[in-house]
């Protein structure tokens, strides 16, 4: 596996790339970030291979709230055309839904907890995912979804939510779920939404969401392997 270059743009403290860190310094890549709650600037596409949006509590829509949203969008629009990986996660994947055409809109149903997905059979098709079980248990905290963009391969749904996640030109990837999950990141993202936790159909309680953390483990292989898989294309 070849050095790459990967950098990062987390929106909130709480929502870093978790385990998505472990793996990168395991594969001994360049890890750098823009974290743009403290205003920092873009980096020069040419510096960098692999592109990472992570999550966050705004919308894709709340450019007037966050000076920053309109030339981050513009970022990933330049990096998908430049031909980097690029991979949204949660916001970062409505993000890139945007950017490629697809609307983003409020969902039925807020899904915040350990809900199963199921590929489908374009998924279980396709090189990144052959061999995933079908049905995978992962953690989600969202309440916008997306409309699939055009010429994008649908990879997974839920009983919530149908676009969990999708695949373009095989190196642009966005999922609404949290693959990255750690111990602390959990915590983390309980502490700050912690009002969002109402007695709802697809909602949890802390401490239901607490109590599965060994899927974190699950999710972590599951991560490493689609990872890797990239690295390769």
């Amino acid at each position: 596996m070849q050095k790459l270059r990967i950098h990062y743009l987390q929106h909130v403290p709480f929502e870093g790339l978790g385990n998505i860190a472990e793996w990168v310094y395991l594969h001994e890549h360049e890890l750098t970030a823009v974290q743009l709650f403290t205003g920092s600037t873009f980096p020069e596409l040419a510096d960098i291979d692999w592109l990472i949006v992570m999550g966050g509590p705004m919308g894709v829509y709340d450019e007037k709230k966050y000076d920053w949203l309109a030339p981050e969008k513009q970022l990933i629009k330049k990096a998908i055309e430049s031909g980097k990986t690029v991979i949204g996660v949660c916001l970062g994947a409505q993000l890139i839904a945007e950017v490629l055409g697809a609307k983003v809109y409020p969902n039925h149903y807020k899904e915040i907890g350990w809900f199963p997905i199921q590929l489908s059979e374009e998924a279980i098709e396709n090189k990144l995912f052959k061999g995933f079980d079908k049905t995978l248990t992962v953690f989600h905290w969202h309440g916008d979804t997306f409309n699939l963009p055009e010429n994008a391969i649908h990879i997974a749904s839920s009983e919530a939510c149908r676009n969990q996640a999708f695949l373009y030109n095989e190196k642009v990837m966005g999922l609404q779920f949290h693959f990255e999950m750690t111990g602390l990141s959990l915590k983390e993202m309980i502490e700050n939404g912690r009002a969002e936790l109402k007695p709802l159909p697809f909602i949890q309680t802390a401490e239901t969401i607490l109590n599965h953390r060994n899927l974190i483990e699950d999710n972590r292989r599951a991560l490493f392997s689609l990872l890797d898989r990239l690295a390769l294309q």
